[in-house]
């Protein structure tokens, strides 16, 4: 315990305990509601929306990892060692993983879609539709949801 924290009393100590309880559970809830419309738009039209939210650390790490191949270290052992990662694979399971439950049925998951444009799955349909250019705004802005880019002395302000 602080010097600081010693000279408190403890009904004060307590309500301290109390805001950093509930800071974190609010930061919690923020990090899960917290959404963005994104709407595609080519020539002067909206072509459709949908919306995304924030990840988590681990949902990148996932991301990656099913974006990523494998191959075994014959020096090591044969340990499984990351031999390359599909950008394009991972940027598209990025969008699929934060497009918001309901629209990722809605729009990733139709499958008269999947059907006419050939693909087997919602991150297939997302290479199909989307520009490189239009998935660099897409995970810019989920990245921005995420807490990156983020001027950490703004964030210690908040």
């Amino acid at each position: 315990m602080s010097e600081q924290e010693e000279k408190m009393e403890p009904e004060a100590l307590l309500a301290s305990e109390e805001d950093i309880l509930r800071g974190l559970i609010d930061a919690a809830s923020d990090v899960e509601q917290e959404t963005l419309k994104i709407e595609i738009v080519r020539k002067g039209r909206v072509l459709f929306s949908f919306r995304v939210r924030g990840l988590l650390e681990t949902e990148y790490n996932d991301c990656k990892e099913k974006a990523t191949t494998y191959k075994k270290n014959r020096q090591l052992g044969g340990i499984k060692m990351p031999d390359e990662t599909d950008t394009a694979k991972y940027r598209s399971l990025l969008i699929y993983k934060a497009t918001v439950e309901e629209d990722r049925q809605r729009v990733w998951g139709n499958k008269d879609a999947w059907k006419q444009l050939n693909v087997l799955n919602g991150p297939a349909l997302i290479d199909k539709v989307l520009r490189a250019g239009e998935k660099d705004a897409v995970i810019a802005k989920i990245d921005e949801l995420s807490g990156y880019g983020e001027d950490l002395e703004e964030v210690a302000k908040n």
